[in-house]
């Protein structure tokens, strides 16, 4: 009996760990989306304070929660809070000039989603009947901080008092 609570504690450890933040404080990380607005808290409502482009190496200097403090690597005095899913651990490549890959923001969007233009191709030719504009129309909105605040203000949406 002792064996098998021994065993299931230790088996809840592991699976807990699983689960705690994927981010520890001193990592390298990469900007996986196409822009990053860095805050100057990890609150939902906090000042933006700067930009991060896609592929910008970044330290981790802390998480708390969903958000993590970075510090952009070619440049340690931009620093601020961001999204924990705007982040990699894989390296984004860099052309032999030091930029960024080429990649058009919808080639970006689908290799976050595990596509690429030939998949979505495919995927269109086997569905002839459907229409995309309207996933396009969608995907090309965009929303300011100050609509989201509103948006989850009014809504008393959790979140709505940080």
């Amino acid at each position: 009996m002792k064996k098998k609570i021994l065993l299931a504690a230790c088996l809840f450890m592991i699976a807990a760990s699983a689960f705690a933040g994927q981010f520890k404080k001193g990592q390298t990380l990469y900007v996986s989306a196409k822009t990053v607005t860095l805050k100057d808290g990890a609150g939902n409502f906090s000042k933006n304070i700067g930009t991060l482009t896609y592929g910008d190496q970044v330290k981790v200097l802390a998480v708390s929660g969903n958000k993590v403090q970075v510090q952009l690597s070619t440049n340690s005095s931009k620093s601020g809070w961001v999204a924990e899913s705007t982040l990699t651990k894989k390296k984004i490549a860099k052309t032999s000039s030091g930029g960024n890959v080429s990649a058009s923001s919808k080639e970006l969007a689908l290799a976050g989603k595990g596509f690429s233009e030939e998949s979505e191709g495919v995927y269109a030719a086997a569905h002839s009947n459907l229409d995309f504009d309207l996933v396009d129309s969608i995907e090309s909105i965009n929303i300011s901080d100050w609509e989201m605040e509103r948006f989850i203000i009014e809504g008393h949406l959790k979140g709505a008092d940080e």
